[in-house]
């Protein structure tokens, strides 16, 4: 199993466009593709995939329960925790399970047990199929916090595939490092403007601290005159592909179609991305 991780240090770039454009040309070469949405806090994969979805389940993270009879107001509880999700204020123990990690340490140095766990629904897990290509996403709940809980229970829920592709969430925080861990390999969807360039350089250096070898994907790559010329240090690093500012592309994606299929044009381009990923996975 392979497993490509599709990441942009900035919204915007085109990175679901590139990942759903991925899936499809990898599932229309005959490649086993499951499509794994990790954006969880705004998930559109299946705008464009459109999935038949045949299961879903609540996911929920283990907060800490006080058994107030039990208590004997120690405070060892909100020692350990970093958070301050529990808190020992005289006779009473104040929980915030908003703020709560799930790491159970509470529970573990509370002396006499009086700390249990339960579980407080953070999202919603869906899997299904589109054509061929398998399909699983999270969707956070309004309010919710806990992205990278929700987004390792969908990694782990994932069937073994012979290409997984991840659509990770924006930028380089925690849901980001949570959903591009374990990937064999990260590709970096930019535009050639400051920010993009700015954030890029963010996203690089994520990758390169975890590990994890990555290309770059250089989308709307004649919005400036110098296109790649701009990426700092190129020559470290391959530009797997460059897509052009294409109005057409734009019209596709703003009616939910997949670029690689419904303009023959760039059937070919994905094509070689996905050989071009395909050989720096196997080097």
């Amino acid at each position: 199993m392979i497993n490509v991780a599709v990441a942009s240090g900035k919204g915007g770039t085109g990175k679901t466009m590139v990942a759903t454009s991925l899936a499809w040309t990898a599932c229309s070469e005959g490649l086993e593709v499951h499509y794994v949405d990790c954006d969880v806090e705004e998930p559109n994969g299946h705008i464009f995939l459109k999935p038949e979805l045949e299961s879903r389940r609540q996911v929920t993270s283990p907060v800490p329960e006080v058994d107030e009879s039990s208590c004997i107001h120690c405070g060892r509880c909100g020692e350990i925790c970093r958070f301050s999700a529990i808190v020992s204020l005289g006779n009473s123990v104040i929980t915030f399970p908003g703020l709560c990690h799930g790491c159970g340490g509470c529970s573990l140095v509370c002396p006499v047990g009086a700390i249990t766990e339960k579980g407080r629904e953070i999202g919603l897990l869906e899997s299904g199929t589109a054509g061929g290509i398998g399909f699983t996403r999270g969707t956070l709940n309004i309010g919710e916090v806990r992205s990278p809980a929700l987004i390792r229970e969908v990694r782990s829920s994932v069937r073994p595939a012979g290409l997984v592709i991840v659509d990770s969430p924006p930028g380089t925080s925690c849901p980001v490092v949570e959903a591009v861990g374990g990937a064999d390999y990260v590709v970096l969807v930019t535009e050639p403007t400051p920010f993009g360039l700015s954030d890029l350089a963010l996203a690089r250096e994520m990758v390169e601290t975890l590990g994890i070898p990555y290309g770059i994907v250089l989308n709307r790559s004649d919005i400036c005159e110098d296109g790649a010329s701009r990426i700092p240090d190129r020559e470290k690093v391959g530009i797997l592909a460059e897509i052009p500012f294409d109005r057409g592309i734009a019209e596709t994606c703003s009616s939910g179609g997949i670029v690689s299929k419904a303009m023959p044009g760039y059937r070919e381009v994905f094509s070689e991305l996905l050989a071009g990923i395909m050989r720096e996975c196997e080097e």
